[in-house]
């Protein structure tokens, strides 16, 4: 397939390097050009434009403020050059894939939310969980692109913003648990229980599932650099997980607990470390 990727972060260029290796046609385009040079077998691209092209194209930018300029305010559904399907990947607030779902049916253009769930890591072993919504005939065509980039593809329905719906519930379970094990483990060491100690037992018994033992071996090791996902990004995902609940009326007192963590860590110089070290706030307010 000819594929346009837009925006290269960590995620983005191993994402890209997936769809080059299973043969497809990439072609690239990142705000710093020197992101689009990285993926080895891909075609840079001058434009955002030029890579909004082909049988399909894929967003993976930072947030609503970034894909909103590229996309929409950029001009990019109202010129000739369009692609078949536009299938964002970026994690986004429902309410900007609902504008977006809007805008590209006046245009004329399919659209796919699709975000996914992994780290880096998995993106470049194309393994990571692709959640995708839209139209049947949409997805099937861009199936062979989250074939190459994912183990699975779980389909929400035919509405794009219910996979960032999905999305965010599921990041909302991510910093949950990041606080109940850097709270876990604080409790532990004020009794005198080496909290390491106390998480390995858990991660490898009652809690023995990938996001316990990931982030846990991360809080035991206090391995909080080079991030995968940094607490920034942590916030921002909190913050359009309110903004959703607030939208349907779902009260979501414990994510408003997680958004003040977050902002803690943030004020205290760790806004750039992997999220994971959100279990640093517990430890700081103990004295350990």
């Amino acid at each position: 397939m000819d594929v346009g990727f837009i925006g290269l972060g960590r995620m983005g260029q191993a994402m890209a390097a997936r769809l080059v290796a299973a043969g497809h046609r990439v072609r690239v385009w990142n705000r710093s050009p020197e992101a689009a040079k990285a993926v080895v077998g891909a075609e840079p691209v001058g434009s955002a434009a030029e890579a909004f092209a082909g049988d399909a194209a894929i967003t993976m930018l930072a947030d609503d403020t970034a894909l909103r300029a590229v996309i929409v305010e950029g001009g990019l559904l109202d010129s000739g050059r369009r692609p078949a399907v536009h299938v964002g990947m970026s994690t986004i607030s429902v309410a900007l894939a609902k504008e977006l779902a809007a805008v590209h049916g006046r245009a004329g253009v399919s659209y796919v939310s699709a975000p996914v769930f992994g780290r880096p890591d998995a993106a470049a072993n194309g393994a990571l969980n692709i959640i995708a919504a839209g139209t049947d005939e949409a997805i099937a065509r861009v199936q062979p692109l989250f074939d190459a980039m994912g183990s699975k593809t779980w389909r929400f329905g035919t509405e794009p913003e219910r996979a960032n719906a999905v999305k965010l519930a599921g990041n909302f379970m991510i910093v949950s648990a990041i606080e109940a094990m850097g709270e876990a483990a604080a409790f532990a060491e004020g009794h005198g229980i080496p909290g390491a100690e106390v998480l390995e037992m858990l991660t490898g018994t009652l809690f023995a599932s990938p996001v316990y033992k990931n982030y846990g071996a991360m809080i035991m090791e206090g391995r909080y650099e080079p991030p995968g996902f940094t607490m920034r990004l942590g916030l921002k995902d909190v913050r359009l997980a309110l903004a959703a609940g607030d939208a349907v009326n779902v009260p979501m007192p414990f994510a408003s607990v997680l958004r003040d963590n977050l902002l803690d860590a943030i004020a205290h110089g760790d806004g750039d470390k992997d999220f994971a070290g959100l279990a640093t706030v517990a430890a700081r307010r103990s004295g350990r």
